[in-house]
């Protein structure tokens, strides 16, 4: 049967680019060291690059992320408001005597 693959978390495969990238090993250093493939190490560098602009663009995520969470909080008050009353109406209409208000 095959392996089951390994799973390293988001800190880890940083810390092992860094290194790479920092102390100017090569793949084939890190993957005797770490004990990863090289073509991983290299993925994983790659991504590294590729992302590492986005770290500056987070205010701008945030921002529409909190602007976004804002809107849905308003929602939701607005609907609990709403059920409030629904729940107040319906609790007052089956308090009625039947035939009252006919």
């Amino acid at each position: 049967m095959g392996r089951t693959p390994r799973k390293f978390s988001a800190e880890f495969k940083a810390k092992v680019v860094l290194d790479i990238l920092s102390n100017g090993k090569s793949y084939g250093q890190a993957s005797r060291e770490y004990g990863i493939k090289d073509s991983v190490l290299s993925r994983w560098k790659q991504e590294f690059i590729e992302r590492a602009p986005l770290l500056f663009e987070q205010g701008a995520v945030n921002d529409e992320r909190d602007k976004r969470i804002a809107e849905l909080e308003g929602l939701v008050g607005r609907l609990a408001l709403e059920l409030d009353m629904v729940k107040k109406v319906s609790s007052y209409l089956n308090s009625r005597p039947s035939g009252e208000g006919k």
